[in-house]
């Protein structure tokens, strides 16, 4: 009688453990999706509370680890009691375009997508948008019925869930003050969830772009955002990563010193309906050089909205400040704009102060008549008011000013960021370029609006003022930089600062040089005096007369984060590899130059001189196969292949 009762048991529960499982692996596939090419992977799942959760592989091995999602409203919450509604079908969309400034210049990407229905307790939707390529995966919340009600939205539950045998490069994300936050700390090599510990002054978070090594070393993760604008804040992550939980951040109400913002207490995101959310990014990569050259932070942006876009012409510039701090006279910049007009630089920027000069000695006229084009600082406050903005803007146009530098934002309010969008607009509507300092990161925004070309949000050379660790931890920064900061958009370094400031370099001569073709920027403006371009031989003067300001391909020939980077550049007919060495020991480099030279009879090696921080070597060989190199400590090359 019993093994009759265990056979009828057993005959019930196998079908129902059969369908459960079933419907488990069912449910999982209706809340996936992959990349074409199959690699990558994000997959939804749902509590039996309704908690929503995501997961991130590629070739079937975990690279995000369960992970939370979910908002919550003053009024609504999205964090339980979900149930799916309606699942979309897969569409394939393609993402062909080129950029101003770049590391390649097509950018060519295919993506599968997907959109998810929620309802929580109330009855109230919630999609969530899927995007999955071979770079990577995204997603998004967006609400798409229209409410004229603004929601005000008090928490985002999404976090980044790494395993804690996993290694990152983080930078803090300073608290606010005069200068901060201005995404100009130092990255920290880190363990899931280590405390901040080293920062430049007070954090309160870690910044966005947030690179980690996951699936025993095997993979490379680059954590960002893309598509911000002024329906959301700017966001970083929380501090406290518990777990290895990397949880979304809001930026704060105090983020107001340098601009004209009101106190609300909380600077919560809110908006009406329909509401669009920023993407959140996740680059994969079974190298470190695969991060570096990724766009997808770009493929993921609103597509170009200036529809003639032949005035946007990246180039050089010749720049003041880093050696003459306290000169502001009308001969000063004069001197820079000779410069520039004596390397075949298109611009010349003229930094605080400019006005006085201008009146004084008439420097934008003296500009133009070298045939430089000017680029003048202003503050960020002077340009926070739309009809301000506009009028400025149309006035600096008149004057013959091709581009604006703008300073001092220091806020990721959701109020900098459509000042932002509104700055990027009007400056196109009188041919202006854009520059950004005392800023944000970019979000892919160089795409929606190249007049943007560069921006700061880095640790540049200015800091040989102001922090007395930067000469030592320099030459590191340099090789971690290209695959965080760069990756977000074009970075404003400037580069080739040879001259002792406050702090000492302690960077070759050599790695300062190739600093300026290692970053991506759409205007390089080189730091140092006119007495030290004088000085340099002539091959260098000639290398810095055609270096190119944007590239047509790039390719990563050596990719170590912390430790050494090496590219491969090319522009036009212009062919480069340019390496430097983050660390205090030699570091040996082999280049295939067959490869890279193919085509070309010979090439030049510029290498550190007698005095490494001070001189040059330039040597010229015929092409070989594999060569080998010593890079110095600290130090940097530059090879150029000649027809």
């Amino acid at each position: 009688m019993k093994k009759m009762f265990l056979n009828r048991s057993l005959t019930v529960l196998i079908p129902a453990v059969f369908l459960m499982l079933t419907s488990c692996v069912a449910q999982n596939e209706e809340l996936s999706l992959k990349s074409k090419d199959n690699l990558n992977k994000i997959t939804l799942s749902l509590t039996q509370d309704g908690k929503l959760s995501y997961k991130v592989t590629r070739k079937d091995q975990v690279i995000i680890l369960d992970s939370p999602l979910g908002l919550n409203f003053e009024n609504n919450d999205f964090t339980s009691g979900l149930s799916v509604v309606k699942v979309s079908s897969i569409e394939e969309k393609r993402e062909k375009y080129e950029l101003k400034v770049a590391n390649n210049k097509v950018a060519d990407h295919i993506f599968k997508s997907k959109s998810i229905t929620f309802k929580n307790s109330k009855g109230a939707l919630m999609t969530i948008d899927l995007i999955a390529g071979q770079e990577g995966v995204a997603f998004r919340y967006k609400f798409t019925e229209q409410e004229k009600q603004t929601r005000v939205l008090k928490n985002e539950l999404t976090g980044f869930h790494i395993a804690p045998n996993a290694k990152g490069w983080l930078q803090p994300y300073n608290k606010a003050g005069d200068y901060t936050p201005g995404y100009e700390d130092f990255y920290i090599n880190v363990k899931p969830g280590d405390p901040i510990n080293g920062a430049r002054g007070e954090s309160i978070g870690w910044c966005m772009p947030a690179l980690f090594n996951v699936n025993e070393a095997k993979n490379w993760v680059l954590i960002a955002e893309s598509g911000t604008d002024g329906a959301f804040p700017g966001c970083h992550l929380d501090p406290d990563s518990k777990d290895g939980i990397y949880r979304i951040a809001f930026a704060k109400n105090d983020e107001k010193y340098t601009l004209p913002l009101p106190d609300k207490g909380n600077a919560f995101p809110e908006s009406n309906l329909p509401w669009i959310m920023p993407w959140r990014v996740i680059m994969i990569g079974d190298k470190a050089g695969d991060i570096l050259l990724s766009t997808m932070i770009t493929d993921l942006a609103p597509a170009s909205k200036i529809e003639d876009t032949s005035w946007i012409i990246p180039g050089k510039a010749a720049w003041s400040w880093w050696s003459h701090p306290e000169d502001f006279t009308p001969e000063m910049y004069k001197k820079f704009t000779d410069v520039s007009a004596s390397f075949g630089f298109r611009y010349t920027l003229f930094d605080a102060g400019w006005e006085k000069a201008n009146k004084e000695g008439k420097i934008i006229d003296h500009a133009l008549s070298k045939g430089v084009q000017p680029l003048v600082w202003g503050y960020s406050a002077e340009y926070f008011d739309a009809e301000k903005r506009k009028k400025r803007f149309k006035e600096l146009a008149e004057m013959g000013v091709k581009g604006v530098k703008i300073d001092f934002w220091c806020s990721d309010r959701q109020e900098v960021m459509a000042a932002l969008q509104g700055v990027f607009e009007d400056a196109a509507k009188e041919h202006l370029l854009v520059n950004l300092h005392g800023t944000t990161v970019p979000r892919g925004w160089h795409r929606t609006w190249p007049n943007f070309v560069t921006a700061e949000a880095i640790l540049g050379t200015e800091s040989y003022f102001y922090e007395p660790r930067f000469p030592e931890k320099a030459a590191e920064q340099n090789t971690v930089l290209p695959f965080t900061r760069n990756v977000a958009g074009p970075a404003d370094y400037t580069p080739f600062a040879l001259t002792f400031r406050k702090y000492k370099r302690v960077n070759t001569s050599v790695h300062e040089l190739a600093m300026a073709m290692i970053y991506t920027s759409g205007i390089i403006h080189f730091a140092d005096s006119e007495e030290v371009f004088n000085s340099l031989p002539n091959e260098l003067k000639i290398l810095i007369k055609e270096m190119p300001a944007t590239w047509d391909k790039t390719e990563a020939v050596v990719a170590d984060p912390g430790k050494s980077i090496v590219l491969s550049r090319k522009k036009d007919n212009l062919s480069y590899i340019i390496g430097i060495n983050g660390t205090n020991s030699s570091l040996p480099v082999s280049i295939d130059l067959a490869k890279y030279g193919k085509g070309y009879s010979k090439f030049k090696i510029i290498t550190e001189g007698k005095d490494p921080l001070m001189d040059f070597k330039v040597e010229t060989f015929p092409i070989t196969a594999n060569r080998q190199y010593n890079v110095a400590p600290k130090g940097g090359f530059i090879i150029e292949f000649i027809k």
